[in-house]
């Protein structure tokens, strides 16, 4: 028999003591506060926050003028420039959904995400309109010109090459600052009415042939934008560096964030160990979050790359693969104070830490990092964390030893995947989001990830699906058979191995040419990070039943030793 709920009073909700939680008021606090502080700085460029929130209404109001609106979706396809941060508080300004699309996508894969977002709008930075207009060429083909083509806004970079402007312009796109032109910098924007109502689309691969849709809401923004800076201990007066590409999961929410504690933005169009070490020195960068790849790139850099001793500690998160120790501890001897997160796209970003203890001071350095390399426990915004056996769903042993499947339930888990009924079912079942992740728990409650399921590779931070890769290296016509697994890499943490079997008439005399004509064959086909970075040939091995016995070929391919750099 089911207990209701009662509260010592029967006080209803009204104007005055309740509305939606937005991470949107965030910036409008700042520019209130610091209306003269630095809120943006790109090269020559810099904006305070005064000027950004009147920017981020423009666009709002430019949109609105547009008929986007509540039920519209806005697509940038833009590295980290100042137009990526003002679109995540101008596009949902006007009701609309930001899809940040990662720029590392082929045109056919943009293409699928422009075409299932139905995106309204697409902004797009002046080196990637080319991409974009190929992938618009694909939708209209696929669609017999059938489809509505979107409002496409170009943004100038005095960083690149103006011939890709002026190309850009011929075609027909906006210019973006002409564009917020066409907007009411007093625009009078409107905040969600409800909580739940979408404020971002992120695409994330998985294991399937499409790319998956997951969908944001404003509370869950607000709940992590506050989250990040209590976790991290990042207060006013900070300056944070953009490694971390906001197309990634919304930046793990850090746009927000930033706004919230009015944290000055130093814009990075590439990221090198150079140019992060320079804006350290310079620009007097304070934080910065990266996948280990970026840390491993840091703590490798070459001593004219390289401003050592750090002028004041730096602090670090990373997140998206588990940092190896010696990375951990090679950071740490050059003054990064490294903080280890966890989390996916589903979550909002991180959404665990191995949050620091001070016993852990007293430990030598490389069992310091061998604990911070665990994923820890839950963040603060997330109500639910656990490991369980995926049979029952009870929770596994703290043993440290027993393996089960990170589960995560909460205000910071998505409302789901964009029209993917079937996927939403299997990924919430038993009333728990399943990460897929297979992990151990130990005595002390810290998660330790040892394993991952469905075959994911992690490369610089970036997930691949294997079954993705292998679709596309079918179509080889030399192969008969392939399976892609990871390799540890040392340059990205992991990359893809292929392992093929040849069809009968293909002679292997030369493995080192066919190694070859199978990489260009991926080059032209998929994203470059996706291409196998080594391909080993032969028979593959199987169970009875005909299944090719993935696990065999990661052992194979751990045994071959990591990817050396010199090899990229």
């Amino acid at each position: 028999m089911s207990v209701v709920e009662t509260d010592i009073d029967d006080l209803p909700r009204n104007l005055a003591n309740y509305t939606a939680l937005t991470p949107l008021w965030f910036l409008e606090r700042s520019a209130l506060v610091h209306p003269n502080r630095n809120s943006l700085i790109h090269g020559s460029v810099r904006f305070t926050w005064s000027q950004t929130y009147r920017r981020c209404r423009q666009l709002a109001s430019a949109l609105t003028r547009r008929a986007v609106t509540f039920g519209s979706t806005v697509a940038v396809i833009a590295p980290n420039i100042p137009a990526l941060f003002e679109a995540h508080f101008g596009i949902p300004m006007s009701g609309a959904v930001l899809n940040a699309v990662n720029i590392r996508l082929n045109a056919e894969a943009i293409a699928f995400l422009l075409g299932h977002s139905q995106s309204d709008v697409i902004m797009v930075d002046q080196e990637f309109y080319l991409l974009a207009e190929e992938a618009l060429k694909i939708i209209a083909d696929k669609s017999e010109g059938k489809c509505k083509p979107p409002t496409l806004i170009v943004i100038a970079d005095d960083n690149c090459d103006p011939k890709s402007l002026q190309y850009a312009l011929g075609r027909g796109a906006i210019e973006y600052e002409k564009f917020l032109e066409t907007g009411d910098p007093d625009f009078a924007w409107k905040p969600p009415e409800d909580e739940w109502h979408s404020i971002a689309l992120g695409y994330t691969s998985g294991t399937t042939a499409s790319p998956k849709g997951v969908v944001l809401h404003h509370r869950g923004a607000y709940l992590m934008a506050l989250s990040n800076p209590i976790i991290w201990d990042i207060k006013e007066g900070a300056v944070y560096l953009w490694t971390l590409p906001m197309f990634h999961c919304n930046g793990w929410c850090f746009p927000w964030t930033l706004a919230a504690v009015c944290v000055t933005s130093i814009c990075l169009r590439q990221v090198t160990a150079k140019g992060v070490y320079s804006a350290i020195s310079n620009l007097g960068v304070t934080h910065f979050c990266a996948a280990p790849v970026v840390l491993n790139n840091i703590v490798n850099a070459s001593t004219e790359d390289t401003v050592l001793p750090l002028p004041h500690v730096v602090h670090v998160m990373t997140a998206g693969a588990t940092p190896p120790p010696f990375v951990l501890s090679a950071m740490s001897k050059r003054g990064f104070k490294v903080t280890h997160t966890y989390g996916l796209s589903e979550t909002y970003g991180p959404s665990t830490v191995c949050a620091w203890k001070p016993e852990w001071d007293l430990l030598p350095p490389e069992d310091q990092a061998r604990m911070n390399a665990r994923q820890g426990v839950r963040y603060l915004g997330l109500e639910g964390l656990d490991v369980v056996n995926t049979q029952n769903m009870r929770p596994v042993p703290a043993d440290g030893a027993t393996v089960g499947e990170i589960v995560f339930r909460g205000n910071v888990v998505m409302k789901g995947y964009l029209k993917n009924p079937k996927a939403n079912k299997e990924t919430f079942a038993n009333g728990w989001y399943h990460s897929g992740d297979l992990a151990v728990k130990h005595p002390d409650g810290y998660i330790e990830i040892k394993d991952r399921s469905k075959d994911i590779i992690i490369s610089g931070g970036e997930n691949i699906s294997s079954v993705e890769v292998e679709n596309v290296l079918y179509q080889h016509p030399a192969i008969l058979e392939v399976s892609v697994v990871a390799r540890p890499d040392e340059r990205w943490g992991e990359s893809p191995c292929a392992f093929v079997t040849l069809k009968s008439n293909v002679h292997a005399s030369n493995q080192q040419q066919l190694t070859e004509d199978i990489m260009k064959f991926s080059r032209s086909k998929m994203p470059a990070y996706w291409v196998p970075k080594s391909v080993v040939f032969g028979p593959l091995p199987k169970t009875a039943t005909g299944k090719i016995q993935k696990h065999v070929l990661r052992a194979k391919a751990k045994e071959m030793g990591p990817v050396k750099k010199s090899r990229l």
